[in-house]
């Protein structure tokens, strides 16, 4: 390839990255705003659990899930505003997952998003009980703010699905009975790829799954969209957590705002771990371009979507 070839994708490249920025800047005041809302005081709510809540769900954050429901109901003739129900909905169970993931008897860890951890500002019973409530809260959620009963019915169930034992719980379960046995109880390294895909599959990647099919519901798509979005979405959250991995190895505590090297010390499976950093990247880039293949059925519709993918590859934290 000339170098005015690679000049010309590195412009192209650029562009993307930009009007990707600009896309989720000027969708951040809204998401933000609907995320106050849902956590808005309701009566009988105690205020030191109100406070915890609001804490957790309103921390500095990419939104990247609300993003991808968005984009999501774009890519099938949608709007923000038919989809943000979901939007909101999925951020809430993510908020809950990362306040109990980050509970002591779990990964144990004191920063998030640059700053304390839900339990150390707080108390660890209040962060449980916030985790608690926000589970509860998204499901509220999307019931009220359906625009009938088979729309609500299919949001719930997508979301309980992916949330639960055979999803993100249960991929979270996994995760941390496998810091128990070594490469070799798996039956070698190729064996224990396997597992920590069927890990990550769920407990990173259910939700974004979730984001990519509730998203595709609310703007009323037919199941082949939603099976398109579905595998997209499956393919990008192995690349995101892959990513994430090769941060953990190569970035430093203000980058990520969390800590990081503690995968290391606490014997988890992680892809650099079992693959080296070349190879792991490898395999996330391999991830991404199935991400692409899975937009052919969406067109130019499908442009931001693919842009958040080459997005997730390159994000430094």
């Amino acid at each position: 390839m000339s170098s005015d070839a690679l000049g010309e994708s590195g412009t192209v490249a650029g562009a993307a990255e930009e009007s990707l920025k600009q896309y989720m800047a000027s969708h951040r005041p809204a998401v933000e705003a609907a995320l106050a809302e849902a956590c808005a005081d309701q009566p009988g709510m105690p205020t030191r659990l109100a406070e915890a809540i609001r804490y957790a769900v309103l921390a500095p954050g990419k939104r990247l899930r609300p993003v991808l429901t968005i984009m999501a109901a774009e890519a099938c003739g949608g709007s923000v505003a038919s989809a943000m129900p979901a939007a909101v909905s999925v951020e809430l169970i993510h908020a809950y997952s990362l306040i109990h993931d980050d509970l002591p008897a779990m990964d144990d860890d004191d920063l998030r998003r640059g700053r304390p951890t839900t339990h150390i500002e707080f108390d660890e019973a209040t962060a449980i009980l916030a985790g608690d409530a926000l589970q509860s809260m998204a499901f509220a959620h999307l019931h009220c703010h359906a625009v009938d009963d088979t729309q609500a019915a299919a949001w719930i169930g997508t979301l309980a699905i992916a949330a639960g034992p055979s999803g993100l719980v249960g991929g979270q379960a996994d995760d941390l009975d496998a810091e128990k046995h070594t490469v070799d109880d798996f039956g070698g390294p190729e064996a224990a790829r396997t597992h920590l895909e069927a890990i990550h599959h769920r407990k990173t990647g259910a939700l974004f799954t979730a984001c990519a099919a509730m998203g595709a519901i609310s703007a009323g798509a037919d199941q082949r969209a939603v099976s398109a979005l579905t595998n997209y979405a499956r393919a990008f959250g192995l690349a995101f957590q892959i990513t994430d991995d090769l941060l953990d190895c190569t970035s430093t505590d203000e980058q990520l705002g969390k800590r990081t090297g503690k995968d290391d010390g606490r014997g988890k499976l992680t892809y650099p771990g079992l693959m080296g950093l070349d190879r792991a990247r490898a395999h996330a880039e391999a991830m991404i371009r199935t991400a692409h293949e899975s937009l052919e059925l969406f067109g130019t519709a499908g442009q931001r979507l693919r842009n958040l993918a080459d997005f997730v590859l390159e994000r430094t934290n």
